[in-house]
Formats: structure tokens, sequence, C-alpha cells
């Protein structure tokens, strides 16, 4: 379909194999397919959200005829939906190059985050890659369900029924489920944590069958220090583009691994530390960690595994650039606490304006309200996160 959708914005529902469908469009193209929700009418609302001057309106012969290929592929029909023009309007530039080469993707394949990071010329942003297929607006067009996790893993799914929609959708195009199950890396059960949260709370209840299993995972680190410098990299930055200050940091002498070390910053002059990309306040404080740890004044990342987690954010704020919000995330993504909510967090805040239906809400209104998410917040955060849209 090459041809301009003629006349104003509008949507439609239609039934598929995998359920009641949405499509939105406007003159430019499709600006929006949406994978069935709980119920028609979240459904309507995620559609007018994308369009919300658009009108529920019989399709145009154009978009009915999208509409008819995208039941015929849940139903089985092989059809890359290459052709299919899509409206962009305020899709940011990174995420159209992301859903380009996801357009690439034929049915019946996979390709993972990683990979498809690779082809954009931005290896390390493999998670970026991964934030842009959760915000994907025009699901099965933009084939986010041929995007997986390296090593057999299926990755994340943010449309109804999580990554069991993911697997129904990928069987009808005949791709074989993977072969690895999906593990958690995580101190404690997942599960266990899903299931006391929903007992704790119904709204939030309705949001974990909206989004499906729980896939918070730790992330890797060999040390304190390459850890910590990681995050204060990564601060206020794109994923995209501290993925590659970080790459850059790496390639400073002194060190071999995946992660930073302190002699790599401590014998770094201040031009080869800007050369690399990182502002005068990082490199402060990526020195000031780099001396403490050089010192002995932290503590080694064994040691912060038998302290509490009060007692970890007291140390690590003491470094330069290091606040509670990054102490948090290190209790999270590293050492996977079950028990910390970050209620300054934007997306932690924009996510539970969402499941609650209200205004964006302060941090202290979130961490009253989520006593009752105890001993498992850390969970309820990543069900707000990916309700705002992923993290």
């Amino acid at each position: 379909m090459t041809t301009p959708i003629r006349g104003t914005a509008g949507f439609a529902l239609f039934d598929t194999a995998v359920g009641r469908c949405g499509i939105g469009w406007t003159t430019h193209g499709i600006a929006s397919v949406q994978l069935p929700e709980a119920t028609e009418i979240r459904t309507r609302a995620r559609l007018r959200r994308r369009l919300p001057d658009a009108a529920e309106v019989t399709p145009p012969p154009v978009a009915q005829h999208a509409i008819d290929r995208i039941i015929a592929l849940l139903a089985g029909v092989e059809d890359d939906l290459g052709d299919l023009p899509l409206d962009m309007s305020g899709v940011p530039e990174f995420h159209r190059r992301v859903y380009a080469a996801a357009r690439k993707v034929r049915p019946g394949t996979t390709v993972t985050y990683g990979t498809l990071a690779q082809q954009l010329g931005a290896p390390d942003a493999a998670r970026a890659v991964g934030q842009a297929m959760g915000r994907n607006p025009f699901a099965i067009v933009v084939p986010c369900h041929r995007v997986v996790a390296a090593g057999g893993g299926l990755g994340g799914f943010s449309a109804t029924g999580g990554v069991t929609t993911k697997l129904k959708m990928l069987a009808a195009e005949g791709t074989a489920p993977p072969q690895k199950p999906v593990r958690s890396r995580l101190p404690f059960d997942p599960a266990d944590a899903v299931a006391r949260l929903r007992r704790a709370d119904r709204k939030l209840a309705a949001c974990i069958d909206t989004i499906g299993s729980c896939l918070l995972a730790t992330e890797p680190t060999s040390t304190l220090f390459g850890g910590l410098a990681r995050a204060i990299v990564y601060q206020q930055l794109s994923t995209a583009a501290a993925a590659t200050i970080h790459r850059r940091a790496l390639a400073l002498p002194g060190g071999s691994g995946p992660d930073l070390v302190p002699a790599q910053i401590l014998g770094a002059t201040d031009n080869e530390l800007r050369d690399a990309g990182l502002s005068r306040p990082k490199q402060l404080a990526l020195r000031d960690l780099a001396d403490r740890v050089d010192r002995g004044a932290l503590p080694t990342l064994a040691a912060t595994r038998r302290m509490n987690d009060a007692a970890i954010i007291e140390q690590l704020t003491q470094v330069r650039g290091i606040g509670v919000w990054s102490a948090q995330m290190f209790l999270i993504f590293r050492l996977g606490r079950p028990d910390v909510l970050p209620g300054d967090d934007l997306g932690v805040r924009k996510g539970f304006a969402v499941v609650y239906g209200c205004d964006l809400p302060t941090a202290e209104q979130v961490l009253s309200h989520g006593e009752r998410w105890r001993p498992y917040r850390t969970v309820a955060s990543w069900y707000l996160w990916q309700s705002a849209g992923g993290r």
C-alpha cells in the first residue's frame, strides 16, 4: 500500500486471531496499530492517546486494505507488511531507525535486541532498542514480537498477555519458541512477589494482567566501581548516547574487561576524559568514586550483599554525583533487592498515574500508597515503569 490515506484522521477496531485489535490513521499513513487490551474501552483509549482528535469511523479503502492484511498475517498468511506507509509524527529519531530495521525482519524469523543495535551502528544500545520496542505504536506492522532477548529468552512484551501474546503471534508465523526458558537472576521469587502484589492492590493486579509476567532481571557487574561508574556515565543521557560514551571510556588505558576500573579514571587526563564524551561534572564524580574505591573507603560488591538497603544508600551517597535515586537503581538492577521504591523516579510516577487514573503524583503520594506493596516494592516499581512505557 503506497497510496496516502485520504480524509481526516480516524480509527477502527477489528477482529483477529489474537483478539480485537485497533488501527488509527491520518492523511500521512497508519499512525497506530493496537493489540487487544483487557477491554475494548482500553483499546480505544490507547488509540485516542496516539490520535486525540480522531473519530471512530468506517475505515477508508486503503486503511481497510491494511486491516485485511493484518488479519491474514495473524491467521498464518506470510506477509511482512513492509509497504504499509506509517505516520511517524512525534516518533523520536532513534525509534524511527529502530522501527525501520525491525520492519526488515521477515515473518517466521526473529532477531535479538543486540543484533538490531549492531545493525544501527550502536552495538551497546540493546537496551535502547528494547525501550523503542516497548513504546512501538505500530504493533504488528513494526513487528516487535519478532525481536527477542539474547540467549534464547523471549524478552519483554508490553501488550496484554505479555510474553504469552508474543508466543501466540510468533506461532502464527510458524516461529518455534526459544529453546531456552527465560530465567530470572533475581535473588527472590518474582512469581511469589506478583502473587502478593495481586492480593494487596486490585488496580495493580489489573496492571499485572495487562503487562504479563515480571521480566525484571539484574545486570551483571564484576565490581562496585564498575556498576557505579556506568550509572554515572548514563545519568541524564539517552541510552544510545550513554552507551557510546561508556564504550569510549572502556577504551581508556588500564582496563581490559566489560567494566571500568579505577586505574582508568585516575590515570586519565581531563582531556582524555573529555574526548571520551564525559562532561566536567561526570569527570569529577568518576574521579571521586575512583579515589574512594582505591582508598578502600567504599565497601566491595561482595560486602554490599551483606548490608541492608539503608546502609548501602548511606555509603553510596557519600560519592559525588551519586544521589539516592542512583543508589536505588544500584540496589534494584545490580543487587536485585526486592523492596526498593524510587518514589522520585519520573517513570514510576507516570506509571502510577496511568495505573490509578490520576494526575502525576508526588513522590510522597507514591511512597505512601506503596506501603501496601511491601516487601516487594521493587516488582511494583517495575510494573509502573512498564505502564509508563518501559525502562
